[in-house]
């Protein structure tokens, strides 16, 4: 678990000796709420999804798209659920967000902020450091697909919402990264909730649930999110070789 950088890094020393690898790494995780979702239990869960660990999981969501005949109104109960959160000393119970990893991370959350203001995306709340490692829960709109936040995984508490208008339109913007690690889904439609997810090239879908991981299911990405699993008897079969073994039977 770890960087693709660094599981490239990793894959091509095991190469040397041909040891088997079980590789899972960065995510750029789409959110896609439909206009016939529960805008606001989607917008619990968007948050629940983004900023558990200050944003730093694999499995945060990067991209929140929602279509465009709810979009007004999401944006404006995700910036005001954001705004109510306790940043704060991470060992402090009442805490919701907690600090950055290290300078090198919140650097690249001001960057990814700067960039993303500069082309034209509108800040509706945080978009500001609040001292040592700490960043604000941030929230933006009109967000453009050259952002470097719409390409690069920013592993922090920033939430960018983009307007969608069909599920065609949707799908190929979900699927146009190198990453395939988690997607989510929200809509009271099973038939586009199936419809949808077999669509997305990505390893785990979470369909109305924002934190799709279980110890006796798969987890694993595709693509630059890497390749094999943990969980379950999948994760075990990484470890694992099949012997074939044939015994000769003399006939009398």
């Amino acid at each position: 678990t770890g960087s693709t950088d660094v599981g490239r890094k990793l894959t091509r020393q095991a190469a040397g000796t041909l040891k088997r690898v079980s590789m899972e790494l960065g995510g750029h995780a789409p959110y896609i709420v439909f206009g016939d979702a529960d805008v606001h239990q989607a917008v619990r869960d968007v948050v629940a999804c983004k900023f558990r660990n200050a944003g730093q999981t694999c499995i945060a969501t990067n991209r929140i798209y929602v279509q465009r005949t709810i979009a007004d109104g999401f944006a404006a109960l995700l910036a005001d659920a954001v705004a109510a959160l306790k940043v704060g000393d991470a060992l402090d119970p009442a805490t919701q967000i907690g600090p950055l990893v290290d300078q090198q991370g919140l650097d690249k959350v001001h960057e990814h902020v700067a960039d993303a203001v500069d082309r034209g995306a509108r800040v509706l709340t945080g978009g500001r450091g609040t001292g040592g490692l700490f960043y604000a829960p941030t929230v933006l709109l009109d967000v453009k697909p050259d952002m470097r936040l719409m390409r690069e995984e920013t592993f922090g508490p920033v939430a960018p919402v983009i307007a969608f208008d069909t599920e065609d339109e949707v799908i190929e913007a979900a699927n146009d990264t190198p990453y395939g690690l988690a997607a989510y889904v929200w809509t009271r439609d099973l038939s586009r909730a199936v419809r949808v997810s077999e669509q997305l090239d990505y390893g785990i879908i979470g369909v109305n649930d924002p934190v799709p991981s279980t110890a006796q299911a798969p987890f694993g990405g595709v693509k630059q999110s890497g390749f094999g699993r943990e969980g379950g008897h999948w994760g075990l079969d990484e470890y694992l070789y099949v012997k074939f073994t044939s015994i000769g039977v003399q006939r009398s």
